[in-house]
């Protein structure tokens, strides 16, 4: 078996991934490895040839393989050490990784601190309990952009969408340019779950219909897919006698959510937060597990990249104070927790003595709200206040808080969304 030793390894070539290299490189940490399982680096950036990414951290409109492209860049010239084809069996707490590739063959590899960077995966017909058989033609959304962005396949002729997640919502636009027919968009909840951008760009430009509080019900077809029936739903999600009907198709695609991709997190046992789906983390993204930390789409599944290459940087910052012994982790650290409102937030604890002047929260509401006041609490005591025009479940929101604000002996901040 051959053995390393490094001071940071990233586990995950995607946006997250990248970032945190740089970030942990650029701080001091001299021996960085990317581990990707992939053939090259970017994630699913690489399959995303539509533009309106990197709008802040850039500020202009790049496609997915652009915005990339800035990243793979950087880390070939700061010579961060990048194995491909490089499948991760087994991490510990004793931060030992065991990988494997052809190159190398079996790999163990000492870290001084380890970065989760896995991403997320798709929703699949199983995990959303659709009766009917199973033929081909029944497909995620991220595997149909795959197919036509990067193998060159059209995988249908006429295309039925459940879901309305921004991936469902692109792809209806990419399929539309491709000739494929999409006779609508099915979303089993009352409102949309994409961005509002892309409701507007990729169905209402292409007259492309959605149908809110719909569902398919049922899938028809043997060896392949003849079609799907689609029924209207009641306020308990359950399908309405009489409202059932018929579309032929040759192309389910399923745009029904995101799950972080954490089986090497629960592997090593790192603390989970049951609403995120993701590990719990600090203000430098570590996880419960000295030394291990976490980022971007692992620990929440958030809707810009922009904001799941800061969550890079800030764990590869974190990576290397923590290999230089920088960081105080004997402080008791204060919860962060939602309050009214609010469905998640992002970290979950901080460590004051450890941040630098202010703290990022991110966070998301339960519901549609308009002309909302979102305030920040320690210990019942308000710190921070900030209106906003409309507040949306699928848009993650991202507040500030300044860290004198905070006083040493305060045991929790709170973020909390109201109407007014």
């Amino acid at each position: 078996m051959k053995e390393l030793s490094v001071d940071v390894a990233v586990i995950g070539g995607g946006p997250a991934g990248l970032a945190a290299a740089i970030e942990a490189k650029d701080q001091g940490a001299d021996h960085v490895i990317i581990l990707e399982r992939d053939v090259e680096l970017g994630g699913i950036l690489q399959q995303c040839i539509h533009d309106g990414f990197g709008l802040h951290r850039f500020g202009k409109r790049l496609s997915g393989c652009g915005y990339a492209h800035h990243f793979i860049e950087s880390v070939a010239e700061k010579a961060i050490d990048v194995k491909l084809k490089t499948i991760v069996l087994e991490i510990t707490d004793q931060k030992i990784i065991y990988a494997m590739n052809e190159v190398d063959g079996m790999m163990k590899i000492t870290c001084g601190a380890m970065i989760l960077a896995m991403g997320c995966r798709e929703r699949t017909r199983s995990q959303v309990f659709i009766w009917g058989t199973r033929p081909s033609g029944v497909l995620t959304a991220g595997t149909v952009q795959r197919y036509i962005n990067m193998e060159g396949y059209l995988p249908g002729q006429k295309a039925v969408i459940l879901g309305s997640g921004d991936i469902g919502l692109i792809m209806a636009r990419r399929m539309t340019l491709e000739g494929i027919e999409v006779e609508g968009v099915y979303e089993v909840m009352e409102s949309p779950g994409g961005l509002t951008r892309n409701i507007s760009q990729c169905l209402k430009d292409f007259q492309i219909p959605m149908h809110l509080a719909t569902t398919v019900v049922r899938i028809h077809g043997n060896k392949k897919l003849e079609g799907v029936t689609v029924a209207q739903v009641d306020e308990n999600r359950q399908p309405i006698q009489g409202t059932q009907r018929f579309i032929p198709c040759d192309l389910l695609v399923l745009a029904v959510g995101l799950i972080p991709e954490n089986e090497l997190s629960r592997q090593l046992e790192v603390e989970m937060d049951s609403r995120t789906k993701g590990p719990i983390v600090d203000e430098h993204f570590m996880t419960s597990i000295p030394g291990v930390f976490a980022a971007g789409n692992v620990v929440t599944v958030f809707d810009l990249v922009d904001y799941v290459s800061l969550t890079g940087e800030i764990a590869g910052r974190g990576a290397a104070k923590f290999i230089q012994g920088k960081l105080n982790l004997q402080m008791p650290a204060k919860d962060v927790l939602p309050g009214d409102s609010v469905n998640f937030v992002v970290p979950q604890r901080i460590r004051t003595v450890n941040a630098e002047d202010s703290i990022p929260i991110y966070f998301r509401v339960k519901k549609e709200m308009r002309k909302v006041e979102v305030t920040a609490t320690v210990d019942g005591q308000v710190c921070m206040r900030k209106k906003h025009a409309i507040a949306l479940p699928p848009e993650m929101m991202v507040e500030t808080i300044q860290l004198e604000k905070i006083h040493e002996d305060a045991r929790e901040l709170r973020v909390s969304v109201k109407v007014g």
